[in-house]
Parts: structure tokens; C-alpha cells; sequence
């Protein structure tokens, strides 16, 4: 149980399944790196609070980890950043803003146990 949620909320946060980027020459961001993601519940039977590595490549959003769970994301040249995370039936959707160092936003979700709802924070790992 505690394993579909955390995919339901690796939004950010948590994001394995998007196709391989390309080492093509995409422009760099200022958000490209390694970030570590803490997805807390507000509302809802999900756990209270989860950490995931994420990085961000070309503006592209990619989960640290794997699973079965699909994630697209993406961060604008300005920092706004959206996030979906697919299992199954279970989804979240994320959004937020990032700036060079830190980040958070909110998401909401719907998993076996029911509708969740939460806030997420974000933080550069240093390289």
C-alpha cells in the first residue's frame, strides 16, 4: 500500500517512463541538476510525507528511481514547473515554482485509498 502511494506521489516530484533524452543540443537551465523533493499530505489516507531524488535535464523533470509509475514534467525558462505521475488507475499533478536553489507547490492526487491532496518543497543536492 505504502509503495502504490509513493508512486501516486513521486511528483515530482517523483518520474521514471519518460522516453530517454536525447544528448542532442538542447539548451542547459539554470534548474538542471539533481534536486531532493519532499511531498508532505495535507488532506487525504496518504502518508504524511515522502522524499524522492529528481533530476531535471533540459527543463525535462526525471525521477531518480524506478518503478512502474509513468512521469512527464517540465520547468519553464522562468521556473514554473508541472509535474503528472501515472500508476495504474492512481495519478497525481503537481505544480509549483523553482528558482537556481530551492523550490515547492502543491499537488493533488487520487490513489486506491482515495483523494489526496499536499504541498511539496524542493532543494538543490549539491553536486
Amino acid at each position: 500500500m505504502i509503495n502504490a502511494r509513493a508512486r501516486l506521489v513521486s511528483l515530482a516530484l517523483a518520474l521514471s517512463g519518460i522516453p530517454a533524452l536525447a544528448p542532442a543540443a538542447h539548451a542547459r537551465t539554470v534548474y538542471d541538476g539533481a534536486w531532493s523533493v519532499t511531498i508532505f499530505t495535507n488532506q487525504g489516507p496518504c502518508d504524511h510525507a515522502y522524499r524522492y531524488g529528481v533530476q531535471i535535464s533540459d527543463g525535462n523533470v526525471v525521477s531518480e528511481g524506478t518503478g512502474g509509475a509513468t512521469m512527464q514534467g517540465r520547468v519553464t525558462p522562468r521556473g514554473a514547473v508541472r509535474v503528472t505521475v501515472q500508476a495504474g488507475s492512481q495519478w497525481a499533478d503537481g505544480s509549483g515554482r523553482l528558482t537556481k536553489t530551492q523550490g515547492s507547490g502543491v499537488w493533488k492526487g487520487q490513489g486506491t485509498s482515495g483523494a489526496c491532496t499536499g504541498i511539496w518543497q524542493a532543494e538543490r543536492t549539491p553536486s
